[in-house]
């Protein structure tokens, strides 16, 4: 067994797909409309889907925003400079919701930043 994708719904499917693959650098795998169901899947990753689990987008067509709810905590990805890519995505025009610094009662170097829906994603800076 493995793990496939995890799915997040969005109301903007455009503003997703660009916060996703221009900020976070991830790769627009496939993207599938179902009109007669009103809604529209597209997936994206660091990896084909083949090779490592994605992140599946879904937009319901008539659903501009949704509620996130208290039991999803975040999306976390390795990244090889959190304080850099902090600036990276306040330089384009994206939301950091905490600063890279070393985590609470630790010393693992974290950082998140939150998705155009409110999703937050973890950065964790790779140890050396």
């Amino acid at each position: 067994m493995r793990l496939l994708h995890t799915m997040l719904r969005v109301g903007d499917l455009d503003r997703s797909i660009a916060f996703y693959t221009e900020l976070l650098g991830m790769k627009l795998l496939r993207r599938d409309d179902y009109p007669d169901g009103k809604f529209t899947l597209a997936f994206v990753g660091y990896e084909d889907e083949r090779d490592g689990t994605v992140l599946e987008l879904t937009h319901n067509w008539d659903t501009p925003s949704y509620d996130l709810g208290t039991g999803f905590g975040h999306l976390a990805v390795e990244v090889a400079d959190a304080y850099a890519a902090c600036d990276k995505i306040k330089a384009q025009g994206g939301k950091v919701v905490r600063e890279a610094g070393p985590m609470k009662h630790g010393t693992t170097v974290i950082a998140f930043v939150e998705d155009p829906d409110g999703y937050k994603i973890e950065f964790i800076q790779k140890k050396k």
